[in-house]
């Protein structure tokens, strides 16, 4: 596999051998028990391994170039996919995708940060950096949401709005800050996960919900921990010491509120295996949107607001 890190390139071998045998066993059922050996063996290092990373370690992971993105969810988890495109007053961004969907047999509006898998791609998704009009877009599908009573499932991943001049002049903190305001005035339960980078704003501005969920080597954060470091410290070279200072990894943010549930990944991180990946979120995000079943719209919101108000503390 390309792209391989260096902490985690004894697992991906192991991934990569359980892969093979994998393929050999639904042909010749003989191997099964071989395959059930190594599938331990292989967990059972991701574990050792996996424990142990540092918070900048972990962010490398949710930045890998083979992890699952919006899409890659969307075609697993959602049938009748119907994508829509565009803010009805600038242009249609790549870089957030938004549609309708059905979700275990239930009508949803789905809306997510999508980055690309070369370079071509990324710069038709500008690297999952949206400019005002994707939040414009987003907008849009929630008040379409709202309006017919669907539920809202968002899929953040972002290093954080675009910061370009251009995005500046048509106005990106107003449409983010839109955002917020509508997201928190929904009516309809709304359930975000954080499947890679969580940046800033950019990614705020679709993690107004109910229920907010991580996956396990995601991050969460105010900014990026070379942004920080960068204005900290004016030096790279303590990337790794903000990005631990930060509390940005899922286990920090599921203690301090941030998140209400935290999603394991497969054997290796989600890069290793989309299909389990994505299996496992499903449990999570039906749980969380059953949870809400019931509530009326003043209770969703009133259910936000708490939420909401609860993270943080203070001494009197």
């Amino acid at each position: 596999m390309a792209h391989v890190l260096a902490f985690e390139r004894p697992v991906v071998e192991l991934v990569s051998r359980v892969r093979e045998l994998r393929q050999l066993a639904s042909e010749d059922p003989h191997f099964t028990v071989e395959l059930k050996r190594l599938e331990d063996k292989a967990a059972k290092l991701a574990r050792e391994v996996f424990d142990n990373l540092s918070p900048m370690q972990k962010v490398q992971l949710s930045r890998h170039p083979n992890r699952p993105y919006t899409l890659d969810y969307i075609s697993r988890l959602f049938s009748d996919w119907i994508e829509l495109g565009g803010d009805r007053r600038f242009a249609d961004d790549a870089s957030l995708v938004a549609g309708l969907g059905r979700y275990h047999g239930r009508s949803v509006v789905v809306i997510g940060h999508q980055k690309g898998r070369n370079t071509k791609e990324n710069m038709r998704r500008n690297f999952g950096m949206p400019n005002p009009e994707g939040y414009r877009k987003a907008i849009r599908l929630y008040q379409m949401a709202d309006r017919f009573r669907l539920p809202v499932i968002t899929f953040i991943d972002t290093p954080g709005a675009f910061p370009g001049i251009e995005a500046e002049e048509r106005g990106q903190s107003e449409a983010i800050g839109t955002s917020l305001e509508v997201m928190a005035g929904l009516g309809v339960p709304v359930v975000t996960t954080i499947i890679g980078e969580g940046g800033s704003g950019g990614a705020l501005a679709l993690g107004v919900a109910n229920r907010v969920l991580v996956l396990e080597f995601s991050y969460y954060s105010v900014i990026t921990p070379e942004g920080c470091a960068a204005i900290l410290w004016k030096s790279a070279d303590r990337v790794g010491e903000a990005a631990a200072r930060l509390k940005i990894t899922a286990p920090d943010l599921l203690e301090l509120g941030a998140v209400d549930a935290i999603v394991e990944e497969p054997a290796g991180g989600a890069h290793q295996d989309h299909d389990e990946a994505a299996r496992l979120l499903d449990n999570a995000l039906f749980e969380a949107l059953v949870s809400m079943d019931g509530l009326s719209p003043d209770e969703l919101r009133d259910d936000r607001y708490q939420r909401f108000r609860r993270l943080g503390s203070f001494v009197a």
